[in-house]
């Protein structure tokens, strides 16, 4: 069970499910899309991103960056050290989520590692070395399903969703087949958009040293090549989601691709990707209460045909998300 925050008010709550599903909308596009005054929304929305309900970053996709392995790691640690080995894990710059789970004697966290090397010292070197670390799972990310980057939690209509969410990038049967070397200009404009998704291009300009309509160009080229997502984190107790559980789910692997693409949709479902390991696709789900999580398990995990097996583990913590460690977590 998480932990219990003071909810928002009904419209904060919808202008901050609106973030995630356009990270870098103006106030003027969701008060139209919301039905509320442009001036509303900056009176509401500034708030929420000073305090870090909101956090807006950005995550770079491992297409783009061919040394960058995807890794979901399950590790069982002795109770009594799990806080302190979960806030190592999320000052590490390379891990993106940091969860507690179960009973209070396991941690998944999801790593963007630099590299074989990397990998190889977090898994030879780091956790063996760790005394309260009893044993671990790794599971590389071979496919992550977009549709569930926009979650909302069922507090925007599809109307509302898809009027929000920017135009998508035309394909280009010219374009080559392979990706272009990105330039040292489109690396610094990445990292500062992980530090702050939401940069005016006039302070992205001087941070990267160059003219705001460069900075301009290069973010709009960035996002339209899906060299970077952007993102919005989202305190999910301040929305009045007090149940979140990760499921570990063994699909027919005919039916990956669909049954990956259909939970991924899903107005309850964060995150869906296909792994490796025991289990082959990892799916996020936030629930209002326990009661919707058991309908969600039933109604539609139950109606799926290609589902052989599923692990429900529930999240006690949330430690880090998106890239950002969450206020008052460590």
């Amino acid at each position: 069970m998480l932990k219990e925050s003071h909810p928002l008010s009904e419209t904060d709550r919808r202008i901050a499910a609106a973030m995630p599903a356009s990270p870098r909308a103006s106030w003027r596009t969701v008060g139209r899309v919301l039905g509320i005054s442009e001036r509303t929304v900056v009176r509401r929305a500034a708030p929420l991103f000073h305090d870090r309900t909101l956090r807006a970053t950005a995550v770079r996709n491992p297409l783009w960056f061919p040394d960058l392995i995807p890794l979901a790691l399950r590790i069982r640690c002795r109770p009594n050290r799990i806080s302190a080995i979960a806030a190592t894990l999320a000052r590490r710059p390379d891990t993106v989520w940091v969860d507690i789970l179960g009973g209070g004697d396991e941690i998944c966290t999801i790593l963007f590692l630099d590299g074989p090397d990397a990998r190889n010292s977090l898994l030879l070197r780091d956790l063996p070395a760790t005394p309260a670390v009893q044993s671990w799972t790794s599971h590389i990310l071979l496919q992550v399903f977009p549709a569930a980057f926009d979650w909302s939690g069922g507090l925007l209509t599809q109307t509302e969703l898809t009027s929000l969410r920017p135009e998508p990038p035309r394909p280009d049967s010219s374009a080559p087949a392979a990706h272009p070397a990105l330039q040292p200009l489109d690396h610094a404009i990445v990292t500062t958009l992980i530090e702050d998704g939401r940069a005016s291009y006039t302070d992205l300009a001087r941070r990267v040293d160059t003219t705001a309509l460069t900075a301009r160009r290069r973010l709009e080229a960035l996002t339209a090549g899906q060299v970077v997502r952007l993102a919005t984190e989202v305190d999910l107790a301040r929305l009045g989601i007090r149940t979140e559980a990760l499921l570990w789910i063994t699909v027919a692997p005919g039916g990956l691709e669909e049954t990956g693409r259909r939970l991924s949709s899903h107005p309850q479902v964060r995150f869906a990707s296909a792994t490796t390991g025991p289990s082959n696709l990892l799916v996020a789900v936030a629930a209002a209460d326990l009661n919707a999580l058991y309908h969600f398990l039933n109604d539609t995990i139950g109606a799926l045909p290609h589902i052989a097996t599923l692990d429900v583990t529930p999240i006690l913590s949330g430690v880090k998300r998106t890239g950002l460690v969450r206020p008052g977590s460590l």
